[in-house]
């Protein structure tokens, strides 16, 4: 946004106004064969000052889905409200929960809606489909999405998105494909990961919140990392 200019006694003043602020926040998701894993970091910042060390990203909408939203905080709340409101209106009328392919159909729809003042958002969905299998979508801000094996976004997306690579796609690696996360192995790695993220990358830290969902419904564990 273009700043204006305006006249002091030490010469023109450039003031800038702009409505959105990053709150930081990382978001790492993984599908497998029959589960999906999805986990956030808990640290609310806003430059070199955080707010609250315990304010999870992830937010339940479903029994087999759970939507993974950081980045402005305020953003975040008014699209998943917004995003369970619709889901309950789904629920009185057909008396069922929305599948995840259709909510992440629904979270494209609604970011589109907006593209031309979006939502500050980064959003990874995770969950089962109607098969039982695991699934991921990630979503650019203005509502293009794909379902993928897995996905990093938010503050250390960088840092997480090669380790990825490395550890579950197995990618520049001769001789190797990619081989199904396992489910009990789930845990260990995420929390290595955002071990090492938060090493290089002050927006995240704290702890970590992490989610299993399976077809017997949602766990969710947290795992301290460091806090400076």
């Amino acid at each position: 946004m273009q700043g204006i200019d305006t006249l002091s006694a030490a010469g023109p003043v450039q003031h800038y106004f702009s409505p959105y602020t990053f709150n930081g926040g990382t978001i790492l998701a993984i599908a497998g064969e029959d589960f999906s894993v999805i986990a956030t970091d808990t640290r609310l910042s806003q430059g070199f000052s955080i707010h609250t060390r315990y304010s999870p990203k992830s937010y339940q909408l479903t029994n087999s889905t759970v939507l993974g939203c950081a980045g402005f905080h305020g953003d975040c709340l008014t699209l998943t409200k917004v995003i369970k409101a619709r889901l309950q209106m789904y629920e009185h009328e057909h008396g069922s929960e929305m599948s995840c392919p259709a909510i992440a159909q629904m979270l494209s729809t609604e970011l589109y809606y907006r593209r031309f003042f979006p939502y500050y958002t980064y959003n990874i969905l995770a969950g089962l489909d109607s098969e039982g299998k695991g699934c991921v979508y990630s979503f650019d801000p203005v509502g293009s999405y794909e379902r993928e094996t897995y996905r990093a976004c938010g503050s250390a997306s960088s840092l997480l998105q090669p380790l990825l690579d490395n550890q579950i796609g197995f990618k520049n690696q001769q001789g190797v494909t990619e081989v199904p996360l396992r489910k009990n192995k789930a845990p260990f790695l995420v929390e290595d990961m955002f071990n090492a993220a938060a090493e290089r990358d002050i927006y995240t830290g704290d702890k970590v919140f992490f989610s299993l969902i399976t077809i017997d419904g949602i766990s969710e564990q947290v795992f301290p990392i460091r806090k400076d």
